[in-house]
């Protein structure tokens, strides 16, 4: 691995743990949390692009390449996400406390029924994009063209899962939290692939998008929505 990939790992490393203590250990609630996470996930890598690696933002993101054929197996993919996602809350619910996870959403992060459907409006294209830019965009593509292709892969997909353990911790118990990570890196895998061909993060995006729809809407469906 090259310097500058070991300094994005140690920086990507250093994030996540972060995020994980204002989630689990601090407590913060939900906006200070996501303040945060845009100062990690989106100011710290924009400013290191501009001004260590010297490149222009947006040639950097290349977002002005757009895979239409990528795009559309995004949006299949997606909605298949968003069916397994649904299908598997269902599924697997009689091992899952549900009280504790509404208590969680309630109480420390402070989200409301009456405030949902702008955190899920938030959650599903502001965070996806969040977190598309910085795992996909930001650390793979980058990792993948300057240096070990297996470690880009391998790297960005299992801090991808290990990060959302900040968020779940304590839903889940052992054998849930397990499957889930499990499923996350398998996941972070496929939104790696779908970006190689594009080299930017908006096919991952498409389908992270679909993805989360089906979580918001297991989320509607808790807070009694439906």
């Amino acid at each position: 691995m090259n310097k500058r990939n070991f300094i994005i790992s140690i920086m990507a490393i250093f994030s996540c743990v972060l995020l994980f203590v204002i989630e689990q250990v601090l407590q913060a609630p939900y906006l200070w949390k996501t303040l945060a996470k845009m100062g990690l996930f989106l100011m710290i890598p924009l400013l290191f692009i501009r001004f260590v690696l010297e490149k222009p933002i947006l040639a950097f993101l290349n977002l002005r390449v757009i895979d239409l054929k990528n795009l559309r197996l995004g949006f299949l993919l997606g909605f298949i996400s968003m069916g397994i996602v649904i299908g598997s809350f269902f599924l697997f619910r009689p091992f899952i406390d549900v009280d504790s996870i509404m208590t969680d959403l309630v109480e420390r992060q402070e989200i409301t029924k009456e405030i949902f459907l702008f955190i899920a409006l938030y959650i599903t294209f502001g965070n996806s994009l969040l977190e598309e830019f910085y795992f996909r965009g930001f650390l793979f593509l980058q990792m993948y063209e300057k240096g070990s292709k297996r470690f880009a892969y391998l790297f960005s997909a299992l801090l991808f899962a290990l990060y959302h353990v900040a968020i779940f911790a304590a839903w889940f118990n052992i054998g849930i939290m397990l499957l889930a990570l499990l499923g996350l890196f398998a996941v972070g895998l496929l939104l790696n692939w779908l970006n190689l061909k594009s080299k930017n993060f908006l096919n991952s995006w498409t389908l992270h998008i679909m993805a989360d729809i089906g979580v918001m809407v297991v989320g509607f469906y808790l807070f009694g929505f439906f």
